[in-house]
């Protein structure tokens, strides 16, 4: 999953700055007044989804398979986890239930 993020990360920078190359030549324009940085940001970020989109897909892929298996793998600890939690409550209780047999046997 990191290494999803960090070439998707290298995507965006790559295209941050072409896209500032561009407008430094004057060949994109600069934006309104003040906003050129976000006009740069803004324009490299819808370049470089697209591009992520189609370069990264066996990587994408991958990263949610790793996903996948972590979830699934969760799911089966939780689900072990409850089940020896019931166990251990069934036999608590079995315990109990046997010892308060005794005593109301004993009193009677």
């Amino acid at each position: 999953m990191l290494r999803y993020t960090l070439m998707r990360l290298g995507i965006f920078v790559g295209c941050f700055l072409v896209v500032w190359g561009l407008v430094y030549a004057e060949i994109l324009p600069r934006g309104l007044g003040d906003s050129n940085l976000l006009w740069v940001l803004l324009l490299a970020l819808v370049i470089s989804a697209p591009i992520s989109f189609v370069v990264l897909r066996k990587e994408r892929d991958r990263a949610s398979e790793t996903v996948v298996a972590r979830v699934e793998r969760t799911k089966a600890n939780l689900e072990a986890n409850r089940t020896q939690e019931d166990v251990a409550d069934d036999l608590a209780r079995a315990k109990a239930d046997s010892r308060g047999g005794r005593t109301q046997a004993q009193g009677s």
